[in-house]
Formats: C-alpha cells, structure tokens, sequence
C-alpha cells in the first residue's frame, strides 16, 4: 500500500528558499542530519534510563555511508526510529520539531537538554544538495512496522510500507549535479571532522563499495575486491565534559594540540563549568600573544551539546577574549534555523559577563598565588590584559590589582605600587604626579639617563597597544600624567618649581641661538636656549608629549588621526646654556667654525635619536674625521 500527499507548508517556493538562503553554506546538510541522528540516539537513551524502554539499547553508533555508484550519501541512526503517522507529523508539517515536543514532555528531567534538535527545519537541508530524499524508518515501539518516505524536491511525497529488520532510521541522499563535491570521501572527511569531532555518540564514515587491490591474476596485473571501509570519526566525551578533578596538565595540552597541532603551548587556561543561571562548559587557552595584535581571533569554537555551531562567537565572547583559543558549549545560546547565526538576548549576556569574570578571576588568582611565575608570563599576557581593560570596565575594575608595569632595570610594579614608588620624587609643584616611559630603551637612552642623574624612574612601553593604554590610565588614575622620556628636557618634563642660573647672558644666549639657526637651516625647528645642569647634553631634540603620542597612536593604527603618520616631522631644539661646549662655540672667533661646531653638536643630538641618516650622515662622518684630525 502507497499513500500520496502534500507537505503541510504555506508556499510552494518552501525548497528554493531552503536551497538558497536559509542554510549559508550547502556543507550544512551533513551537520544537521547527523545532528538528528544523534537526536534520536539520545531519546532511545533517555527513554530506556526512565524504563519506557526496556530492551537492550545495542551498538548506538551512527553511521554515514558514502556510495560513489549510485551517487548517494546514507545517515543511519540506530535510535528512537519513527511510524508512518510519525513521519506525517514530524517530516510533513515543515518546523514542528520532534525534539522541542520531546523536551516538553521530559522537561523536569535533567538530562532531557542533552536533546540537540530544536529547528525542525534541519531535515529540509538534505535538499540543497539532493534531487530526492528517502526516509526507511522503524520505530523502537514493539509491534511497529517500517515506513519509507520519499520526495523529489516538491511538495509532494508518498509513504509506503518497507522492509527494515531493525529499529533506527536511515535518510538516504540521492546528490544532484551541482552537489557533485560532496561524493568526494575527502570532502565529507573534512564536513565531519569540522562538525562531528566531538558529539556524544559514535560515529562511523565509510565508503560502500570501495575497490581496492586484492592480489594479482596469471598476467601478474592487480585484482580488486569490493569492501565497506569505515572508522568512528569522533570523541564522545570531549574534555569540557569531564570534571577538571578528573584532569591532569597533559589533558588540557593533549587537547590543545589537537585542536590547534602548529601552535605552541598555551601558557594556562580556565575550565568552565557553569549549570545556574544558563548551562555552559568548555575550556578557554591563553595562547602566547607576545606584540603581536593582529593575531588571528577566530580560535574560540562555539558548540551546542558538543555539536560544532561557529568559530565567530564575538556576541558570546568579550571582544578582547576574542584572542583566547579553545572551546565552549552551551544550549542555552540562541540560535536561528541553521544554526549559525547567533541572536543576542539575556543569556548571551549572562554568558558574556560570566566568562569575563571568570577570566580575571583566573589572572587574579595566578597573580597572587605566584607572582615570579605571573611576572614571567606578563611578556605574553601584557597586551591581552591591556586591552580588556581599554574594552571592558568590568575587566578594568579586577584587573587594575594585577596589571603590571615594567621599568627600565626589569622590576615590576602594580598601579598602586608604583604610584607608592615614584609619589616622593616624580610630583610636580602642582601636585600631579608623573610616570616617565620609554618606547624604546636603546634608542631613548640619552634622555633615560638622564632622568636616572636626577633619580628618576623610567616605565617601558614598547607593546603595540601602549600608546593607547596611555592614554587610558591618565583617566584612571586620579592627578597622573605619562610623559615619554624624549619628550623634553627632564627639568620640564617634571616641573618641581626649581630654576637654574644660566652662565651666559641674554646677548650670548641670542647669539648661540642665530648660530644654530644658521647650522640647522630648517624652519621647522622651534630653538630654544635653556638653563640645564652642566653634565646635561648640549644639545637636545624633543618632540612635545602630545605630538608623539599621536604619532604613536596613528603607527598603531588607533587614536581617529591616521594622518599624524604623514605629517612631516617638527620638533624643538634645546640648546644647554650652561654646557662647556655651548661656550666654545660662541668663544671661535670665525662666523664658519662657530657653525661647523653648532652643525656638529645638532647632529650628535639627531644621532642620539636615530635621526641622522643619507647624505647628513655622511658629512657628519667626514665633518668628525676632520674634527678629530685637528
């Protein structure tokens, strides 16, 4: 007996959409139909623990068996199967889910989440890639006979009886012209890796029918026998399933590699494992950053009961955690009909706020459980942790207690600690205290000498994101202001009221000042005759605070002023009064020798600064070599 009918839906152009827009990518048929067959995998389960079921459960494996001759793709589940009313209701009225009715209907049970089926839709992705799609189903109940469903891509469909022994279901792809790729046993290799790798019930991929060599004949020429090849392609219990009491270190680094087999090794990670108010676990990796921000943030892999769903996960993961590596799992995340999109709502936000705590909670404790460990680590946590607390006030307000600064002899200090360190010696006559940094210790070690002459203490910022984190803790920390070594003369980058007496008077300190207006010949140059200590350099080229600080921030690619990087360069000269050579200079009795020597001391300033390079630092050679030979 054969019944005819029409699929229950309210237009007939259901398949065209399916085929087109509903699913992203046609890879996705694969992924939802194990996903079913998992499904109902899990209802066999769940019926038998509550004695609905009290046969033996046997070999639950799912199996997906690729024939190439006949051009069809079989998944086949040894689970809950359906009755041809079953098929009607559940195959037949497009997004009526089996799996939400089942839920309901367990609801107050605690494993009846394991369930992974909520879209009703999913079957229907068989038709992206299918000219027709067959259902040969036995349900589990004693007495039940076997249904086969077909469809060729319309709204019709017939159900007839149909010969299966054994309860299960198995949906059988005949592949169209245009879904050829996918009768590739490297391509379906690759599908399942991607989104099979880890459900809760085994998995076995073959090819039916697969010649491969058996012997020779007489004429020595190769004979071939016909065989199934298959393998179970996944790991049923994933480590984020596990208890992290039941793990040791080289699970989690065991697990790393596999997902990740040409990184190096994570410095630490964190086990979530979270069932109130939302259900989430999984395990987040801190991967070595080092200055590098432009890694990739792809690496967090976003599953639904162990059911691969996306790597783009930025609505459930802070942006700065974007550059963890690792995975999550929870079925509490909203998805819509392809299960790849996600959909904020209150969960999402839950979840998001959750795993940002967790996070700082696990730097926090690491920080005060060994801090010569944690301080060894801050070379490759440094920009992460900086960039959670420019991105995210919460994650400012824990990490403020263990974001380290570093100064130019290594040591290490908190905020706190190091507003404690410099608050007696770095304070200006206003009362603003002031953090002097480098961004380059070798080439900015002229100044940062100097600063050391008058005790002062140096931060190194030479992380890609310092220039903006700056900028960030001078809003934070009340009456503070970050000053770059090079950005002045130390006397005014810390202005403590005092003044030197300078040994020239007005008309000698106007007359240097014409001779190295002379020497340097660059309108651009603002020069300046100040009173410094003698041992001070005689000539000192700074660019203002707020000048290079732009300048940073455009290189870094950051601070709404890209053109800063453009602008050609103007700085101020700062010509030492109280320097023996600045005497020399205005004592040559010669217009020409007082140039040469003011021409000579400018460019051992833009030496100092790695400024002096083509032709000017050629004749500096030469100008030295003759210098010296006199």
């Amino acid at each position: 007996m054969k019944e005819k009918g029409t699929i229950s839906i309210h237009t007939e152009n259901i398949f065209p959409i399916i085929k087109k827009f509903l699913y992203s990518d046609h890879e996705i048929f694969l992924r939802e139909l194990v996903s079913n067959a998992v499904d109902a995998t899990q209802k066999l389960k769940r019926l038998s623990s509550s004695g609905e079921f009290q046969q033996e459960l046997g070999d639950l494996t799912v199996e997906i068996i690729l024939n190439q001759k006949k051009k069809t793709i079989t998944v086949r589940d040894k689970g809950i199967g359906m009755t041809a009313d079953e098929i009607k209701k559940y195959i037949n009225q497009i997004a009526f889910s089996g799996a939400a009715e089942f839920v309901e209907k367990f609801k107050d049970s605690g494993d009846a989440k394991e369930i992974i089926g909520k879209f009703g839709l999913g079957f229907y992705s068989a038709f992206m890639v299918s000219e027709k799609v067959e259902i040969v189903t036995r349900s589990y109940q004693e007495g039940s006979e076997a249904a086969r469903w077909e469809c060729d891509g319309n709204t019709e469909f017939s159900i007839s009886t149909a010969k299966k022994a054994k309860r299960g279901t198995d949906i059988i792809l005949h592949i169209n012209e245009d879904s050829k790729e996918f009768l590739e046993e490297a391509r379906l290799q690759g599908i399942l890796d991607k989104y099979a790798r880890f459900l809760p019930v085994p998995i076995k991929f073959g090819q039916k029918d697969k010649s491969v060599e058996d012997g020779k004949d007489k004429d020595d020429n190769p004979k071939y026998k016909t065989i199934q090849v298959d393998n179970i392609i996944n790991e049923t219990e994933p480590i984020w399933t596990k208890s992290p009491a039941d793990l040791k270190d080289e699970d989690y680094l065991k697990f790393y590699r596999e997902l990740y087999p040409f990184s190096e090794d994570p410095q630490f990670w964190i086990h979530l494992n979270v069932d109130y108010p939302f259900n989430l676990t999984g395990v987040l990796y801190f991967p070595k950053l080092k200055n590098d921000f432009e890694v990739p943030k792809n690496k967090i892999q976003l599953y639904s009961r162990q059911v691969f769903i996306t790597d783009e996960v930025k609505d459930i993961v802070p942006e700065f955690l974007m550059l963890l590596h690792g995975v999550i799992d929870s079925p509490d995340i909203p998805l819509n009909v392809s299960r790849s999109f996600l959909q904020s709502d209150s969960n999402v936000k839950k979840i998001n706020s959750y795993i940002t705590k967790k996070v700082a909670d696990k730097l926090g404790e690491l920080y005060k459980k060994d801090r010569k460990a944690y301080q060894e680590k801050w070379a490759n946590i440094g920009l992460f942790v900086k960039y959670g607390m420019l991105t995210e006030e919460k994650f400012y307000e824990k990490a403020k207690d263990f974001a380290l600064l570093k100064n130019t002899d290594g040591d290490y200090f908190t905020l706190e600690e190091y507003q404690k360190k410099v608050s007696a010696n770095q304070k200006e006559k206003d009362g603003n205290l002031i953090f002097l940094y480098t961004t380059d210790a070798s080439k900015q070690d002229t100044f940062i000498q100097s600063a050391k002459k008058r005790s002062y203490d140096v931060l190194v910022m030479n992380e890609v994101i310092d220039s903006h984190w700056i900028n960030h803790l001078e809003q934070k920390l009340e009456k503070t202001q970050l000053k770059r070594v090079d950005a002045d003369t130390v006397d005014k980058l810390i202005n403590t009221g005092e003044s030197k007496e300078s040994v020239l008077s007005e008309d000698e300190q106007n007359q240097l000042k014409d001779v190295f207006t002379k020497a340097i010949d660059n309108s651009g140059v603002m020069i300046n005759v100040e009173s410094m200590a003698p041992d001070e350099m005689p000539v000192s080229i700074t660019l203002p605070e707020f000048m290079r600080r732009m300048k940073d921030m455009a290189a870094s690619g950051g601070g709404g002023m890209p053109f800063m990087g453009q602008m050609p360069e103007t700085y101020n000269v700062a010509l030492n009064a109280n320097h023996a050579l600045c005497a020399k200079i205005l004592a040559a009795k010669r217009e020409d020798t007082r140039v040469k020597y003011a021409k000579q001391a400018y460019d051992l300033a833009l030496l100092s600064q790695n400024m002096l390079d083509g032709p000017s630092l050629t004749n500096f050679i030469e100008r030295s070599v003759e210098l010296a030979s006199k």
